[in-house]
């Protein structure tokens, strides 16, 4: 069974996305036809956005799902013209806040991803800047590094230290362990001054194997033998380092991030 569902923004899109697809996730058994339309800030927009769902719906005969971040009431009107069951985020929220706060919402658009704080906004370009730049061990100079990640070559660290750079300003940098360093298992002598800034990576040898044949296939780099020998040795290392480290494997970027920010004490808000 597939249900069609559309999120709706005068923005990004991204809070309707992110909420739509928390909440379609305890629906296991169906698939959903998922199609995002931002910056419907307008009631030209809003009527193109009406009409296509409309066309939708007629087409299979099926009541589409509109899960909206709108604003402007006048523009969730239009597009609940489309027959669209409607989900408003904001919807339970808003109500209970203007008694609370006594005052009524201003029903601005594109508000929720708009520079509102233009410091948070640089802090965050710096903090993405850094972790380009400290990627890989390319620049050893940790000294303005939040946290440092440690782990095998495509075991997640890069993504993970652009994303809490991007979404929370967190300087993160991240070190591979070579060969030779797990030969030694000792902690490379450049990242000894700041042990306690270091968090590991590991993931499972099999899903390892996957991610590096995609980059070198059939290379001694991407077998199944020298994926555990690294994983092991490294997660030794660790261990005898006393790092904390956590197994990516079956975990989000979202989750990652989250648990290694907590690990560090770190409380910072995304916008």
């Amino acid at each position: 069974m597939q249900r069609t569902v559309f999120f709706i923004s005068d923005s990004t899109g991204i809070t309707a996305e992110t909420i739509g697809n928390s909440i379609l996730a305890q629906f296991e058994g169906l698939r959903f036809d998922k199609h995002r339309l931002p910056f419907v800030d307008d009631a030209h927009k809003a009527e193109a956005a009406a009409l296509r769902i409309k066309t939708h719906y007629a087409k299979t005969g099926e009541r589409p799902i509109v899960v909206n971040t709108l604003a402007d009431r006048a523009l969730c009107e239009i597009v609940a013209s489309s027959g669209a069951l409607m989900l408003d985020v904001f919807a339970p929220f808003i109500g209970p806040l203007e008694i609370e706060l006594g005052i009524k919402r201003s029903g601005a658009v594109n508000r929720s991803h708009g520079l509102v704080d233009w410091k948070k906004y640089e802090s965050r370009i710096n903090a993405t800047n850094y972790a380009l730049s400290h990627d890989d061990g390319i620049d050893v100079n940790y000294a303005d590094a939040d946290l440092i990640l440690v782990g095998v070559s495509r075991s997640g660290k890069t993504p993970t230290c652009l994303y809490m750079a991007l979404h929370y300003g967190v300087c993160a940098a991240n070190y591979p362990l070579t060969e030779e360093d797990l030969e030694k298992l000792e902690l490379p002598e450049r990242l000894r001054p700041f042990k306690q800034r270091l968090f590991g990576l590991t993931i499972e040898p099999e899903r390892l194997v996957q991610i590096r044949e995609e980059r070198r296939a059939g290379s001694r780099y991407a077998t199944l033998k020298q994926c555990r020998w690294e994983l092991e040795q490294a997660e030794r290392l660790m261990r005898q380092a006393g790092i904390a480290s956590l197994n990516t494997t079956h975990v989000s970027i979202e989750e990652i991030a989250s648990k290694i920010l907590a690990r560090f004490g770190i409380e910072r808000t995304m916008f």
